[in-house]
């Protein structure tokens, strides 16, 4: 593996998902870092299925998916874990939050229940937050975990058409507004504002120099 200058040419990492969203994401952030790295996803390796996640952390489910990529890939391997945490669900749906409305891992479905529990909350109590965890397991079972949040609170409507999940009804209290302006929900953030602020761009970006670490031996 040939190191040249802060990048590390050559090499190869696993990001422990089937999103294209969430790869583009981390390809645009090890960029921005000057890691001249390679980003594969589960669709670049032989297929394996996909371990169930278990845990009621999104650290202990990001390390589950870490791992498993790992030990099939024989690749340094990076897994998030992420949801939306709702001060008026009591945190939840939290590591739920991709099967709040069942097992089918419906983005609308689970908007639309989230929507409906908290239909009468006033907007002084509509307070929420992201939260991510970023994994990192290399193939001799080394493991590091990060964890990035981007606090907020709840529209009453969907907005937006870019992001994945919650983000059209997701307002982020750190995105930069003028006085007269309407803030944004993370859906209709271009990539670069979100990427910014977001809850798995913070985690991931934590994560970056152990990645540095590992990959340089």
């Amino acid at each position: 593996m040939n190191v040249l200058g802060n990048g590390l040419a050559g090499a190869q990492v696993l990001l422990a998902t089937n999103n294209a969203k969430k790869l583009k994401e981390l390809r645009r952030i090890t960029a921005e870092q000057g890691l001249g790295i390679e980003i594969l996803s589960l669709a670049d390796v032989d297929p394996y299925p996909e371990p169930p996640e278990t845990e009621w952390t999104f650290e202990g489910n990001a390390l589950i998916k870490a791992h498993a990529g790992a030990e099939r890939s024989g690749l340094v391997t990076l897994a998030d874990d992420s949801g939306l945490c709702v001060d008026a669900l009591n945190q939840m749906p939290g590591v739920r939050s991709a099967r709040w409305n069942g097992p089918a891992h419906d983005d609308q479905a689970n908007l639309d229940l989230v929507l409906r529990q908290v239909d009468d909350v006033p907007d002084a109590l509509r307070g929420a937050r992201f939260v991510a965890a970023v994994a990192l397991v290399t193939p001799d079972g080394q493991e590091f975990t990060t964890r990035g949040e981007m606090p907020g609170r709840l529209a009453h409507a969907p907005r937006g058409k870019n992001g994945f999940g919650y983000d059209p009804i997701f307002i982020a209290d750190d995105q930069e507004v003028s006085a007269d302006a309407e803030p944004l929900t993370t859906a209709e953030m271009s990539s670069e504002q979100k990427d910014a602020i977001s809850h798995r761009g913070r985690a991931l970006r934590a994560m970056m120099p152990k990645l540095r670490e590992v990959l340089k031996g």
